[in-house]
């Protein structure tokens, strides 16, 4: 008999291995995976500064394997778990440098995902080659990706380009290594994971591809930021962690946090991401009559409006989008924004984007435009 899977344990670190725990989960039944797994760094011998002080770097037995093939089996694995358990149009991302990141490139390829971006975090406070033996490594890649190329996966456009100061969010982020009040430390005041992630990086991966009440999975949870800023931003999380400290860590951490909610968690909403509102929807409720007049936004070439949403002009007709390409000798044109209707008053100087009374809908709607 199959075991039947658990409901989602949701917002809990589960101590543990990733591949048992995730296979306990129903399939496509979260939205987004955000994997942190251990990068193979095959380092070998102690590193020293030029004061020969020791570098903490990562010594830890669960970033050591004894192969290439062992640890592409292994992320083969828990990849696999991960695609079954994403909806068809969840994503997930995967965080690595470069002595991990391509292959789990290419393995994410063979199981059938589709890469939608990759993202060059760019530390502005990268720990120098003490050896000077080659460049500094300055950067880590992130890959998101889909389980189908035509998956339609949440990516909050323009709350992304809110961020930037009204510029389009390039896959380049310049963002600081966690240091500071940030950093978790053990109490003898050492770090209590050596490759913490910061939670700037965090915040722009979940609010650019999730929404309000999504539910983000992290096999590899560590000290608990993907949590903290699922936490922050009105997400729903489940960590998967095999050492007990970590956990004992992302706990306590978590527990202090307060969960965003209401106004705070709202974001800037993509337009296609929007309900669609026809032309004619306005007409039927009110909003434009039949026989109104529409305008460009100069006032000087006008459209009447008719029964069943269309417009016309004295030598065509058809949709607002159509005559306002027609009437600019345009190849297209964006009907919401170019035809304008006057207020009560009929002055030609108070138009007004026929692209207020949709907003006018959608918010009838319950949706903010």
């Amino acid at each position: 008999m199959t075991k039947k899977p658990n409901a989602l344990p949701l917002n809990q670190i589960i101590l543990g291995d990733c591949i048992d725990g995730m296979n306990q989960l129903p399939d496509e039944s979260v939205d987004l995976v955000f994997a942190d797994p251990p990068y193979n760094l095959q380092l070998g011998g102690n590193l020293n500064r030029p004061d020969n002080s020791v570098v903490n770097g990562v010594t830890e037995e669960w970033d050591r394997f004894d192969t290439m093939d062992a640890y592409d089996l292994f992320t083969h694995d828990w990849l696999n778990c991960a695609r079954r358990i994403l909806k068809p149009n969840g994503a997930i991302w995967v965080i690595g440098s470069y002595h991990n990141i391509f292959r789990v490139g290419g393995i994410l390829q063979d199981q059938g995902f589709w890469i939608r971006n990759d993202i060059i975090w760019r530390k502005t406070n990268p720990m120098p080659n003490f050896r000077g033996t080659r460049f500094t490594n300055a950067h880590e890649t992130l890959i998101w990706a889909t389980k189908t190329e035509d998956a339609r996966p949440t990516f909050n456009y323009d709350a992304m380009k809110m961020m930037n100061d009204g510029v389009q969010m390039r896959s380049d982020w310049t963002l600081p290594i966690c240091t500071g009040k940030e950093r978790i430390k053990k109490s003898d005041g050492s770090k209590a994971h050596p490759t913490q992630k910061p939670e700037a990086l965090l915040h722009r991966v979940l609010l650019s591809t999730t929404n309000p009440g999504d539910v983000v999975v992290d096999p590899f949870f560590g000290v608990g930021t993907t949590g903290a800023v699922a936490k922050k931003l009105g997400r729903h999380f489940i960590g998967y962690e095999r050492e007990e400290e970590y956990v004992i860590h992302a706990r306590r951490r978590i527990e202090a946090i307060k969960t965003g909610s209401g106004e705070a968690i709202k974001v800037t909403q993509s337009k296609k991401s929007l309900p669609r509102v026809a032309f004619g929807v306005l007409v039927e409720r009110g909003l434009v009559n039949p026989g109104d007049k529409l305008y460009s936004p100069d006032g000087r070439i006008t459209a009447r409006v008719r029964a069943d949403g269309s417009i016309a002009v004295p030598d065509a007709a058809g949709s607002i989008h159509k005559i306002g390409a027609h009437v600019q000798k345009a190849p297209a044109c964006n009907g919401w924004t170019f035809w304008h209707y006057s207020q009560p008053n009929g002055r030609i100087s108070s138009l007004i984007p026929i692209d207020v009374l949709r907003a006018k809908v959608r918010e009838s709607m319950g949706v903010l435009a």
